[in-house]
């Protein structure tokens, strides 16, 4: 049940869903894999919001370079944990959430025991090998996958409903070469709240998701733009799934 304390402090939102929406929310428990430029605005909005249950995933530890854009991470947590950074940040931002901080590398022996009993997954790394792992996984489990990523000043993001869209191997057969690429702070905030937007739309069942579209943020000219995306029955990922709508 919600607590006196939470009914104030969320009664801004529950004007949109009620008493009802805001349970929904403290009842849920999301996956977010990665603690950097775009798990720090998704976890903080997540959090902020009163999503019960937030696990987050990283493996690195703060440096100097990551400040400008990973806003959960300050100067006196360089060499720090980015979890643990991460975690006592949105315990001060929101004491009633439960944070699990996992110190761990998302590969094929933990990312069973790393999404065990959460609602969705969101990908928030900056690598195809995670992403991929993360979205046969989500497919595995059957819930859904909330895809984002940046590079300079564009970014995009893509949500997946197993068995339902597209998932993001059918729109990315092949990763992309792996490099160093350009990451201003303001395009991860943009793209972290578009997902956080997603998550929270999909756990109250409310608004229109983005569901097989692929919208592309570009800071440069401040436009966004849809690119319809379709599943590829040949997917090595979810081509063994049967539509269930």
């Amino acid at each position: 049940m919600l607590t006196d304390p939470e009914l104030e402090r969320y009664k801004r939102q529950m004007l949109l869903f009620g008493e009802e929406g805001q349970q929904t929310l403290k009842d849920a428990s999301v996956l977010i894999a990665g603690a950097g430029g775009l798990g720090s605005p998704v976890a903080y909005y997540l959090a902020a919001a009163g999503v019960g249950h937030i696990r987050i995933v990283d493996n690195d530890t703060v440096e100097e370079s990551n400040l400008n854009r990973q806003i959960l991470h300050w100067e006196t947590d360089i060499g720090k944990q980015k979890v643990d950074s991460a975690q006592r940040k949105l315990a001060s931002l929101n004491p009633d959430v439960v944070i699990d901080a996992c110190f761990e590398t998302i590969n094929e022996q933990s990312i069973m025991s790393l999404s065990d009993g959460v609602d969705v997954i969101i990908d928030a790394v900056d690598n195809y090998d995670a992403r991929y792992l993360l979205n046969r996984e989500a497919i595995n489990r059957q819930v859904p996958f909330f895809h984002g990523a940046i590079s300079g000043f564009q970014g995009q993001v893509v949500t997946v409903i197993p068995g339902k869209t597209a998932c993001l191997r059918c729109l990315f057969p092949i990763p992309p070469p792996k490099e160093v690429f350009a990451a201003v702070g303001v395009t991860a905030g943009i793209i972290g709240v578009i997902q956080a937007n997603e998550v929270l739309k999909y756990l109250l069942g409310a608004g229109n998701l983005l569901l097989n579209k692929l919208i592309l943020w570009d800071g440069l000219s401040c436009t966004l733009s849809e690119l319809p995306v379709t599943h590829n029955p040949c997917c090595v990922d979810c081509s063994g799934m049967r539509d269930k709508r």
